[in-house]
């Protein structure tokens, strides 16, 4: 029931847009313990990763540790934050002077060495009223997030495993040249694919209306 509760925790941030403290009920009764901590963020499907104001490491997930990886290997192995990233933390920092009174949520998109693109979120976490706050740092790969969604529309609107390919390549912003090139097919052939696409989301969508 763990992991349930604190994603449900971290959701409430997110759509809310405020600050870490609604967090710190699920991590203060676990603060003391960190290999159960370890295993709740192991859980997430983006990287996790929760530092101190100095940029140590005191948690970190095996996507976060990738991700971080695609920057330096030499950076993971001395659990060092990319400085892309610890720049969006210190963003965090600094707005603490700014707005005392507020806790801020930073974010902002970064590009690793491998070019692919990363959205950075950058918060307050209090684990315990006695210690000084955390930064929890989640890194959401938008290549991955945006293949990960063609993957569920795919099968919500029942495409064939070639309009699948075609729609997934189409959701990351390949012109039909591109489709085309990748998948050895002509462009014609990607709009026709294409068009039995928007027809199937159509249908859906109008099968959904009529059935209400």
């Amino acid at each position: 029931m763990l992991a349930p509760t604190l994603n449900r925790h971290l959701k409430t941030v997110e759509s809310l847009n405020c600050s870490g403290k609604q967090l710190k009920a699920p991590y203060a009764q676990h603060a003391k313990h960190p290999y159960l901590l370890q295993a709740i963020i192991e859980g997430f499907v983006d990287g996790v990763l929760i530092l101190t104001e100095q940029g140590k490491w005191v948690h970190a997930n095996k996507r976060a540790r990738r991700i971080c990886q695609q920057f330096s290997s030499e950076q993971l192995e001395r659990k060092s934050v990319p400085l892309p990233i610890w720049r969006i933390c210190e963003s965090l920092l600094d707005s603490r002077e700014l707005f005392p009174e507020q806790r801020m949520i930073i974010e902002a998109e970064v590009h690793t060495h491998h070019a692919d693109l990363l959205r950075v979120r950058v918060r307050w976490l209090q684990l315990d009223t006695n210690d000084s706050p955390y930064l929890l740092v989640t890194l959401e790969d938008q290549n991955q997030s945006t293949n990960n969604k063609a993957i569920a529309e795919a099968q919500k609107y029942n495409l064939t495993p070639r309009e699948a390919e075609v729609w997934s390549l189409r959701r990351g912003n390949y012109s039909y040249k591109e489709i085309a090139t990748q998948l050895y097919i002509t462009t014609n052939t990607v709009k026709k694919h294409l068009k039995n696409v928007y027809a199937k989301q159509q249908g859906s969508v109008w099968s959904e209306t009529t059935s209400v």
